[in-house]
Parts: structure tokens; sequence; C-alpha cells
């Protein structure tokens, strides 16, 4: 099977296509919240997982990439990076029936920075004082998040707490999904990662079934349903967001889910953020721009490095 042709650099495009994904991401995450109070964070997955590879097919066997992606090299590292990708995504939809839209958002940009302080310690990556510092500022804003939580006493400031933990716990399973990840792209396509880490998250979340599985209304079957559908959308075009552009330019536009997380928090579930929740991401979303802008400087000197080095003709 041939490889498929290389994209047309697009920025615009790129821009587009993140953004569409963040927004996607963000009305999934609404509606799995919609449905938290009577559906448990499993069957949400299975949804989730099992209808989001219906446009996942589509969009392979439109690019002619359906075999390619059903073939890997490694099954184990594939179960590896299901377990823990299903893990996290249980842990952020079970965080959802205890938080406010906007603070399970904030808290979920835990993820990013972690995967730097997993990177050093599990891939051996260089990270140097820049970006330790930078993670260290973005762990300090998910503190000012979780501190009204940290204090308080009574019933629901329990519950919110315990919201809170798994969120973190998510963000937690999302990083070491993500060292998993680097591990296997030298050798596994990316189609092949993301289908069968679907058929791993399906297969997983049915495991749930003991612990209180219900027979969803309509109404909540339609919400589930078009949650996968729309997950798994969101997913082809943050992989085509990739092929437009550089990851440099379009990783930011990441954080714009916190604006999306407000809106739909306030208008659907009359939400308002606290003064805690907005300052706490707006310094984890700094440190995250910072280690961006970071490793688009040390990439630029890599390339002038190279082109240095190349012997003229």
């Amino acid at each position: 099977m041939s490889s498929p042709a290389i994209s047309t650099p697009s920025p615009f495009l790129g821009i587009t296509l993140k953004l569409g994904t963040v927004i996607a991401f963000v009305i999934m995450q609404a509606i799995i919240k919609a449905v938290s109070d009577t559906i448990p964070p499993g069957e949400a997955v299975f949804f989730r997982s099992a209808f989001g590879m219906v446009p996942l097919l589509v969009w392979l066997a439109w690019r002619h990439e359906l075999r390619g992606g059903l073939r890997v090299r490694n099954p184990i590292n594939h179960v590896m990076r299901g377990v823990i990708g299903t893990t996290a995504m249980a842990l952020s939809f079970a965080s959802l029936a205890y938080l406010p839209l906007p603070e399970a958002t904030a808290l979920g940009y835990a993820a990013p920075l972690l995967t730097v302080v997993f990177a050093a310690l599990f891939l051996r990556e260089t990270v140097r004082l820049f970006r330790f510092s930078a993670v260290g500022l973005g762990l300090a804003g998910v503190l000012v998040v979780l501190w009204p939580r940290l204090g308080g006493s009574g019933p629901a400031q329990g519950v919110e707490a315990f919201g809170a933990a798994l969120a973190l716990a998510g963000a937690t399973c999302a990083a070491l999904a993500q060292i998993q990840i680097r591990r296997m792209v030298g050798t596994e396509r990316t189609s092949a990662i993301v289908f069968w880490f679907s058929i791993t998250a399906t297969l997983l979340s049915l495991a749930s079934i003991p612990f209180g599985w219900v027979l969803p209304t309509p109404r909540e079957a339609i919400l589930l349903i078009v949650a996968g559908l729309i997950g798994g959308t969101g997913q082809i075009m943050l992989t085509s967001a990739y092929r437009f552009a550089d990851a440099s330019l379009i990783a930011p536009f990441d954080y714009a889910s916190m604006l999306f997380a407000l809106a739909i928090g306030y208008a659907i579930f009359n939400e308002v953020p606290t003064a805690w929740t907005l300052s706490g991401a707006g310094l984890v979303i700094s440190a995250g721009i910072l280690i961006i802008w970071r490793e688009r400087q040390l990439g630029l000197e890599r390339r002038r490095a190279r082109k240095a080095g190349t012997p003229q003709a």
C-alpha cells in the first residue's frame, strides 16, 4: 500500500482544525457532564470509544489507510497505552459529576506539565531549568485552583475535593499515556495508535458493567452517541491539524478550551467561575505557553545547527 501524500502546509487550516478539535472536546465533556448524574463513567467511556470509532473508520477508509490502521508491530504497547488512556478518560469523566466544567478543564491542563516531568524521569529527555521553572509555575496554578477545596469542610466541600482528586488523577494518567505514545510513534502508525486505543477502551469499559451500568433513557442514549461521534471527529481533526501546521504553532490553541468551557458552563450549567479558578488557570496557561515557546526556540536552534553543519555543494 502506498504511503499517503504529504499535505501541503496551511497554517490557517491547521489552526482552524485545532480550534474545531478544542470545541468538539469541550462539547463532548459538556454532554458527559449533562448525563453524569445517572450514567456511570465506565458506561460513558464505552459510548465515547465505541461510537468514536465510526468517524475514525470512515476517515481511515477515505484515506486508504484502513489496512495500515489495523496493523501493529507491538500489541503489548497498544494494550498498555489503552489501559492507561482508558483510566485517564474514566477519571476525567467521573470528575465532571463533581466539578464545574471550567474547573475540571483547568485541572486537566496539568497533563502537559506532568508530561514534561515524566519525559525527564522515564524517557531520559533533557529538561533544563527554564522548562522545569515553567512546570513549577503551572503546578502552582493548579494549586491555586485547588486551594478552596483544601481548606474547607462539610459534605459539599468533601465532594468537590473528591472531584478535584479525580481530575488530577486523570491528568496524571493522561500524561503517562502521552509518554507511552512517545515510545510508540517510532514504530507504530498514528492511525494504528488511535484505532487500537478505541478498541481497547471499548473492551475495557465493558469490565465496568458489574459496577452499576444503567439502561439510558432515549434522550441519554442519543446524547451519549452524539458525544462519541463528536469525540471521534475531534480526534480526526486533531490528527489532521498536525498535517497542515507545526505543533509549536497550533499547540497554544489548546488553551482556548477554557473560553469555551466558561461559556458552556455558564450557559448550560449556570456555573460562574471563581477568582481562584480564573487565576489558577491563567498561571497554568502561561506556563504551558512558555514551554511551547521554549520548544519552538530550541527547534529553531537545532534547525540552524543542522544547516550550519550541512556541507555546501
